[in-house]
């Protein structure tokens, strides 16, 4: 920029880069566009997993859309837009980070045939408003209701969760301990239900198979007992839970104690000890034969506990020590010598068990315990590591479809009956927008898509007739993977939480529809260049220059 006499104007650093108008726009697009298409082939029964690979050498082998994003090191800043779509779904409902990725890219991409007619995108964008409002009072009239005693829906709806993944196999055994879990921790307000999904602790542990998975009604510590001479196992135990430590109390000032003579070091040591056993003697009082220490416990009270035939643990996380409150009923004690039997709780059984060669402990058997746990079991640690991720996608999306009180059919029929609707809609809409929303309609349709595409049919034929099908009424025709043919599916159990498809469709019009109005994109000096490219849809390579990815990783898409 020239100013008065030709000298120029600096107003940014020599160094800053600078992408304008339909250059920017097309870079952020196809920089989604990539992103998209990287998770694109994990979508579905018949989706494939993706192997990740870090700098290090450690790999992760998923399907699970947000752990795939978050293991590429993404350095696009509109394809982070899309990292943040799969966060915010997993966050918000647990299950369908995939199928918002996958719809977010397909809006960007419709959206970039109406800006090659001239169409302005604060036009589509408004128009994608409008569908995406309509979108949530379509399902709303569709959704069929669900509560905390249709155990069968809510069992369909895991089920449903965890298909595709290393789990399925095992997903009728899997389903019903993740039901059973929920329902575990669910609390009934006047007009709609609480979950708290901290309050199912989730633990794992290689060996064994996944059949041996377990739930535990109460709380699982990946600890072992403190002294060998305390009991393997308490029946009928009282347990005391302390945010305090069982140890002589320093003093908060400096303070220098000057021994002149062996029987004063004596006495200073037998006063210490004094002090502990008085701790001890405290919690026996009360009736505690289970000692939980959020701190450290002294080796000489670890005796005398031993002594007492206290079962006693220390270093219990302040997470699990609230999940034991709530699971036995015990309040969590602050000064020792306080406690009396009114603040203990109360377990059927507290076993330390050799799990995978390492102790672990099982506050199990609690009466109308609101915190339980999960023992996971697999063959290897990817194993592991995937079921577990199967399992929180079962909780979230049977925590999910409790809250809301509503489940939809799967199998792309959602999808494809908001489209019907949708394109019903658009006709009564006047002006460009309409555009848009037909735009909105069809994007929304690359889910049933994708699904035939990942499974072998021909997705053009499969659309087809799922429209057909639509057409003539049924709402919940889906594609059936298995035999490629256009079925009532939710019959057949394929349900999910209506909540999944509402953010879904949300959380990816709301990024598709900021993306589309940045027409500038500035990058400080220092920012490499090269990272400001759009991935193979742009003309490069995946994890090529201008990827936005690691040669490691965008190479393996």
């Amino acid at each position: 920029m020239r100013g008065l006499g030709g000298q120029p104007i600096f107003v940014m650093s020599e160094d800053a880069e600078r992408q304008t108008g339909e250059d920017a726009q097309e870079n952020n697009i196809a920089a989604c566009k990539t992103v998209a298409k990287a998770v694109r082939t994990t979508l579905g029964p018949k989706g494939m997993d993706k192997m990740m690979v870090d700098s290090v050498g450690d790999l992760v082998v998923t399907n699970d859309g947000v752990t795939i994003l978050e293991e590429m090191d993404i350095q696009h800043p509109a394809a982070k837009m899309m990292v943040e779509v799969a966060q915010t779904q997993e966050e918000e409902v647990g299950d369908g980070t995939t199928t918002a990725v996958v719809l977010a890219g397909e809006l960007l991409k419709q959206a970039e045939d109406l800006l090659d007619q001239e169409i302005h995108p604060t036009v589509i964008t408004r128009g994608y408003r409008m569908a995406r409002q309509r979108s949530t009072e379509i399902l709303d009239d569709i959704s069929e209701e669900v509560s905390l005693a249709d155990e069968d829906t809510l069992q369909k709806v895991a089920m449903t969760s965890m298909t595709g993944k290393s789990a399925e196999a095992s997903r009728d055994y899997l389903a019903e301990i993740a039901v059973k879990a929920v329902r575990q921790v669910a609390e009934e307000k006047e007009d709609h239900i609480l979950i708290d999904k901290d309050m199912v602790k989730v633990e794992k542990k290689e060996g064994g198979t996944i059949d041996e998975t377990e739930l535990v009604q109460g709380v699982i510590l990946d600890k072992e007992k403190v002294h060998g001479g305390m009991p393997d196992s308490v029946e009928d135990a009282n347990i005391a839970l302390l945010n305090s430590p069982i140890e002589v109390k320093e003093t908060e000032t400096d303070a220098e104690i000057n021994i002149s003579d062996p029987s004063q070091m004596k006495n200073f040591v037998e006063q210490e000890e004094e002090q502990l056993k008085e701790m001890v003697e405290a919690l026996d009082e009360a009736g505690a034969n289970v000692v939980l220490c959020q701190k450290g416990i002294d080796d000489m009270a670890q005796h005398y506990l031993a002594k007492k035939g206290i079962f006693a643990i220390r270093r219990v996380s302040t997470s699990d020590l609230d999940n034991l409150a709530k699971a036995t009923g015990a309040n969590i004690v602050t000064s020792i010598t306080d406690i009396d039997s009114d603040d203990l709780g109360n377990a059927g059984t507290v076993e330390e068990r050799v799990i995978g060669g390492d102790s672990m402990t099982f506050i199990n058997d609690c009466p109308e315990a609101k915190s339980v746990s999960i023992l996971i079991r697999g063959g290897t640690e990817h194993v592991v590591d995937e079921i577990e991720r199967a399992m929180e996608d079962a909780i979230g999306g049977v925590g999910s479809a409790l809250r809301n009180g509503r489940v939809v059919g799967g199998g792309g029929a959602t999808e494809v009956e908001l489209a019907q609707e949708l394109r019903d809609y658009a006709d009564s809409v006047g002006g460009r927008e309409q555009l848009a929303i037909n735009a909105f309609a069809d994007s929304l349709e690359v889910i049933p898509r994708t699904l035939a595409e990942n499974a072998g049919f021909d997705p053009i034929d499969t659309l087809v007739d799922l429209r057909n099908k639509h057409d003539d009424g049924e709402v919940w025709a889906g594609l059936d993977v298995s035999s490629g043919k256009s079925e009532k599916l939710f019959d057949k159990g394929v349900v999910e939480p209506k909540q999944t498809k509402t953010q879904a469709v949300q959380s990816a019009s709301e990024s598709a529809e900021m993306i589309l109005r940045i027409d500038d994109v500035i990058s400080a000096s220092g920012f490499d260049a090269d990272d400001m490219g759009g991935g193979d849809d742009a003309g490069g390579p995946p994890g090529g220059p201008g990827s936005g990815m690691p040669g490691g990783m965008g190479g393996m898409m």
